[in-house]
């Protein structure tokens, strides 16, 4: 059994100063049952949540802290269609599913438009997302991109920029060029979970914050326990990502958390916003090492990047990113960094979604590798169709080897990070 974590709020984000409302849902206590249990609060568990509740089924939530509480609720807010890993799907299976992959890589972009205007969720979803090109290789892959795309058939809007073309769009010479996509974009992550976990809540799932699973009773009904209470269920998911540590002699060594980290500046005057960024666009680099910005709704540079493997929090988080904005926008300099905060995500050494089943009736989805905001949607409707017997897409990535680092968590951290310097080493190329 794990010791029961201490209970926290929302860290102290943008996001969560400007979320729409503060959750305060129960703690669980007593004895209930669901058809599905779902543990954990962000994106992977509330969106199986509502998919399975849009179906018919009774579902329960079980969030540690509060609802967006991880990832789901830091995360630089990027809308972007793809799956990490996706060509070694195709690798491994053959170009039998690379239609499907393909469909699957833009599923998640679809589901949250869809949902934004179905339940009139209200999180600054904005149209528009620029990869930025630094040296001649990455432009290289961006007409590579372009070329699929138009072999696809893509109907979406695309277009590739050259040099002049890119310093327009981002008020800035430090890029070569970029590729938009407009089916991409960006959001204020955290409003869309709790717009979710609401649209959820209304469809009748029960969702109880403040309540960690410490430990999962496997039988034909498994238990989900927590310190007060036990949920039973015909079906768990374990949704928890980074930070949860449930089912550790299945789960553990496979999944790493690495820290990622965000600065807010104060809000920007318009002729400055229109200056470095007038169409409004979500912005990211090529390199390995990424880093990715964009304007808030309320005209504020977010600026984010600066991954590490070592789970060490900077001493300071302005100092580390700041330094990386004003190389890119010396515009900046002046202006007040007035949030900072950071957290983990989940990687997995092959870069593919790790997904699966323990036994009949646990299910889990973690480790997207920094595009969770997309593939956690993705990941909920695959597995509620899992859960419904539908299996084709969840044995896609079932069955997909993965790369166990045995040991404690440190050791394995420490590994990745080694890795990392290589990644630091390719980008300088």
């Amino acid at each position: 059994m794990l010791k029961t974590p201490t209970k926290q709020e929302q860290t102290n984000s943008y996001y969560a100063a400007t979320a729409n409302d503060s959750t305060r849902y129960p703690e669980l206590k007593g004895s209930e049952r669901a058809d599905v249990c779902v543990v954990g609060g962000g994106f992977t568990g509330i969106s199986t949540a509502l998919t399975l509740a849009e179906r018919g089924y009774k579902v329960a939530v079980l969030e540690a802290n509060r609802v967006g509480w991880g990832a789901s609720g830091r995360n630089g807010g990027q809308l972007i269609c793809g799956i990490s890993g996706e060509h070694k799907l195709v690798r491994r299976y053959g170009p039998q599913v690379a239609d499907m992959v393909w469909d699957l890589r833009w599923r998640g972009n679809r589901i949250i438009r869809e949902r934004v205007a179905r339940y009139g969720i209200d999180c600054d979803l904005k149209d528009g997302y620029l990869e930025v090109a630094i040296k001649p290789r990455h432009m290289k892959a961006l007409e590579e991109d372009v070329e699929e795309y138009q072999q696809r058939d893509y109907r979406g809007e695309y277009r590739i920029f050259d040099r002049e073309e890119t310093r327009a769009l981002v008020g800035t010479s430090a890029y070569i060029g970029s590729f938009l996509t407009m089916e991409n974009g960006h959001l204020h992550p955290l409003n869309l979970c709790l717009g979710e976990a609401r649209a959820a809540s209304g469809l009748g799932v029960r969702i109880y914050e403040q309540s960690p699973v410490t430990r999962i009773e496997h039988k034909a009904r498994p238990l989900a326990i927590t310190e007060h209470g036990q949920m039973e269920a015909d079906s768990i998911v374990l949704a928890g990502n980074a930070y949860h540590h449930l089912e550790g002699r299945r789960l553990s060594g496979l999944t790493f958390p690495a820290g990622s980290f965000i600065i807010a500046t104060e809000p920007l005057p318009a002729s400055l916003r229109q200056e470095i960024n007038p169409r409004d666009l979500a912005v990211c680099t090529l390199n390995d090492i990424v880093d990715y910005f964009r304007l808030s709704a309320d005209g504020r540079m977010l600026y984010g990047g600066r991954c590490n493997y070592s789970g060490k929090v900077p001493a300071s988080i302005e100092k580390s990113i700041r330094p990386r904005m004003e190389k890119v926008y010396r515009q900046l300099k002046d202006y007040r960094v007035e949030y900072e905060w950071g957290g983990n995500i989940g990687i997995v050494i092959t870069r593919v979604p790790l997904v699966g089943r323990i036994g009949k009736n646990v299910f889990y989805a973690q480790g997207y590798s920094g595009h969770g905001v997309n593939v956690s949607h993705i990941m909920g409707e695959i597995l509620s169709d899992a859960i419904a017997g539908t299996m084709e897409a969840f044995d896609l990535f079932a069955k997909m080897p993965q790369v166990r680092i045995p040991g404690s968590q440190w050791f394995g951290n420490q590994l990745v990070a080694l890795g990392m310097i290589y990644y630091r080493l390719k980008d300088l190329r």
